[in-house]
Formats: C-alpha cells, structure tokens, sequence
C-alpha cells in the first residue's frame, strides 16, 4: 500500500483497517500535548528554581507520564493491531485506561506541588489501574500475533515494564503516606532506583527500539542485509536481559548484577544507534520532519551512550546516576526521546487524519499530500527552536553554566514545543472535519464491536516482509 505524499512505504502485510477508531489514538495525543505544554512551562520555572514542594518529581511525571508515556500509549493502542494484524482486545478498556491514567496524573503532580502526600495513593492507584488495563488490553492484543518479530518482542518487554513500574510507583506513593518499605527492610533508594530503570529504559526506550525499527525503515526505505540483521541480533541478545539485570541489580542494591546489565543495555543501545545511523545515511527518500529529528536522535544517543558507559561501570547504582552520566539527563530525554516523538508524531498525526479524511478521495478528486497538513513553516520554527533549547539545556547541564543560560534554554524549549503543539492542533482542527471536541469525546459505545464482547477476531496477517 502506497501512501501518496508521506516519503514512505507501508509494508506489506500492515492492515491500517485493524486498528481502532482513530480518534481514540488522537484522544492521547491531545491529552498528552497537553501534559507536554504544562510541562515546558513546568520546565521554565523548574530552571528558576520556582516550582513549589516536590517540584522535581512532579515535573519528571509531567514530561515522561504525562507527554512520553501517553503518546506511547496510544501509538500503542494503534500501532499493535496494525502492524500485527490483529483487531485490538477492546476498544472499551482503550478509552478508560487513558483517562484513568489522566486524572491520576493530574492529581499526583497537584500533590507533589502542595505536599499533600497523604492523597498520593489515591491518584498513584487511578494511575495503577490505567496502566494496567492499558497492559492488559494492548496484551492480549498482541498475545495473538505470535511469534513475535523484532518489534512486538519489544513491545512486550515494554508492557511489562509498564506493568511492573507502575506497581513499584504505586508502593512509592504509598510508602510517602504510610511508611510500608522500611518493616520489609527495603530502601526506597534502591525501589525508586528499579522504578526509573523500568520506566526509562524498559517502557520508553524499549517502545523506542521497536518502533525505530519498523519506522526508520519505512522512511528511509532502506532493504536489510546481514549488517543489519547482525547489528539487530547482538541488540535482541543484550538489552532485554540487560535491562532486566540492571533493574534487578538496582533494586537489591548489588553492584555486580547492575554492572553486567549496565553493559547490556549500552551494547544493544549501541547497536540500535548504528542501525539507525546506517539507515539515514543509505536513505533514498527526501529529508522530511521525521529523518531531520533522527539524524539528531542518533547524535544524542551516541553521545549518551559514551558518557553513560564511564558513569555506569564505575556505580551503575549511585543516585546521580539512574539516567546514566550525571549532567546528561536532558540529552537522553530531551536528545533521544522528545525528538523521537515529535519526529514520528509529525507524520502519525497527519497520516491518520489523511486516512480516515482523504483515502477514499484518492482518484475520484484532487487530494492534499500528507505532509501538506500541516504548517511546514511552523515546523521549521519549532526544529529550530527545540534544537537550540535542547542544545543549551545539554550543555548547560554538562558545564553548569548560570541559571540565565539554563532558563533562557528551557524558555527556547518550551516556545520550540508550544509551536509543534500548535501545529498538530491547528492540523486537527483545519483537516478534521469533527474537530477537537470529537476527538475528546470519550468513546464507550455499547454498539461498537469488540473482540472481548465475542466480535469476530480475525487471525493475524503474519505475511510481512
């Protein structure tokens, strides 16, 4: 299947028709614009030391709960059915665990900022319980697409991140109201410590590496060789059991076990950094929004990758260095996964709405081009914007430069983010006849088909090249 306008090539065997409503996608990419927005401006005051009580953490679950992880979520919820072949588990349950997890959010990050700690379980369970439905649903899913390829064995290791991480966040929370770590002689150190581990480098980073593969070879539209194949090999070999050890090793506080999974999570991170490399370099296709915020993916996760190495082989468990190097937090979140996102973003959005508005027009009448959806001078601004900002912000941090710099490069950040939220909500708003307020609509329709209801469940297309 071609799609005209999108410098890319679906491959065969990938059902766009097996996916769900498409506005049930979209609900998660507004809401997490959202959280996105309240995040830079989170980040702005975080840079002038303005945000009040627990300020760090509440920012950290804005950007990585609220913005990455939501987008994941539902790219997800849309991606499994469609790239395995199979319907999703129930559309039901999708719109319930965002907003589940929504309304935890907001209420956990309300009580970082007041300090009131005593309703952080309360808004740790909704979120819990979201994610959870969120595992078990995309789950299930997936469960019938077996065997597994290179991506949907990284999706699993990233819902079991999901699942676990969001237990431990929960007995966090908990433990912040009523002391429930220290009678099991656990350090709350080392659980916070396993939690980041999972929600970084398992649920996120691991979403990451499996779509990277499929989609950085859909817009490079480049073939696979035994390079390729070996490179991705070696990945597969060391980071799942990689990631398992460090977390493991973090947990129970042993330097060992968290040293030899530090090795395997760099190796295969290394790996990956190769292959996309590779790929945007053997790439046939025109520069598009998406290979511009690669090339810096893979800049950053070199330079990550060689910082964190040192870091993590001297104290792979020390506090400071959960992220890896110290003073490279927002290279790997800012450098590898903001551009991640709002690279790939930057065609999902208009890809789904030129789907459900235009497909069907193709021949019978003059269509837009997808990448004619959106504003290509507010994409510019925002590219320049964010890589200035997350460029200041980088070396801010490395060199500890004065705190007008550090703002002054959150600030860029933000405008740059603003300006890409304000370009997907304008292409919603100009090419989706329904408009915003219908993609927030919460869809539980009692008519619609489910394979949970007994709907029938088609059997996987496997035939993919």
């Amino acid at each position: 299947m071609a799609i005209l306008g999108s410098s890319m090539n679906v491959p065969d065997g990938v059902r766009t028709d097996r996916g769900p409503p498409m506005a049930i996608p979209f609900q998660y990419f507004v809401v997490a614009l959202g959280f996105l927005v309240a995040g830079a401006v989170g980040g702005v005051l975080s840079s002038l030391a303005a945000l009040p009580g627990l300020g760090s953490p509440a920012y950290a679950h804005l950007l990585l709960v609220g913005w990455i992880c939501l987008t994941i979520m539902g790219a997800m919820t849309q991606f499994v059915p469609v790239w395995s072949g199979v319907e999703i588990h129930s559309r039901r349950l999708a719109t319930v665990q965002l907003w589940l997890v929504a309304v935890g959010l907001v209420g956990l990050v309300a009580s970082l900022l007041a300090l009131a700690l005593e309703l952080l379980p309360v808004f740790a369970a909704l979120m819990l319980a979201g994610i959870w439905l969120f595992v078990y649903n995309v789950g299930r899913t997936l469960l019938r697409a077996r065997p597994f390829d290179f991506t949907e064995r990284h999706f699993a290791v990233a819902l079991a991140s999901f699942a676990a991480l969001a237990a431990l966040g929960f007995v966090l929370a908990l433990d912040f109201a009523l002391p429930v770590l220290e009678p099991v002689a656990l350090d709350r150190g080392d659980v916070r410590g396993a939690h980041v581990t999972l929600a970084v480098f398992g649920a996120v980073t691991a979403t990451v590496v499996g779509a990277i593969a499929q989609l950085g070879t859909m817009f490079t539209q480049t073939g696979t060789d035994p390079l390729y194949r070996g490179l991705e090999g070696l990945e597969q070999a060391t980071f799942p059991v990689g990631l398992i050890l460090l977390a493991l090793g973090r947990g129970a506080g042993s330097t060992t076990v968290a040293t030899v999974g530090a090795v395997g999570v760099l190796v295969g991170l290394l790996a990956v950094a190769l292959v996309l490399v590779r790929r945007l370099a053997a790439s046939s296709t025109d520069a598009s929004p998406m290979t511009d915020r690669y090339w810096i993916v893979a800049a950053a996760l070199f330079a990550w990758i060689g910082l964190a190495a040192p870091a993590w082989l001297l104290d792979p468990i020390g506090p400071g260095r959960v992220l890896g190097y110290p003073d490279a937090t927002a290279l790997l979140v800012f450098g590898v996964f903001g551009f991640v996102v709002v690279g790939t973003l930057y065609h999902v959005v208009p890809f789904i709405i030129w789907i459900e508005r235009y497909s069907d027009r193709v021949g019978l009448e003059p269509v837009p081009m997808i990448d004619d959806l959106y504003s290509r001078r507010l994409e510019r601004a925002d590219l320049a914007a964010t890589g200035l900002g997350a460029a200041g912000l980088v070396v801010g941090e490395f060199l500890g430069l004065a705190t007008p710099v550090v703002a002054a490069s959150a600030t860029a950040l933000g405008v740059g983010f603003c300006l890409f939220v304000s370009n997907m909500l304008l292409t919603v708003h100009r090419h989706d006849p329904n408009g915003l307020g219908y993609v927030l609509r919460p869809r539980l329709d009692p008519t619609e088909p489910t394979v949970a209801e007994g709907a029938d469940a088609p059997e996987p297309d496997r035939d993919r090249s």
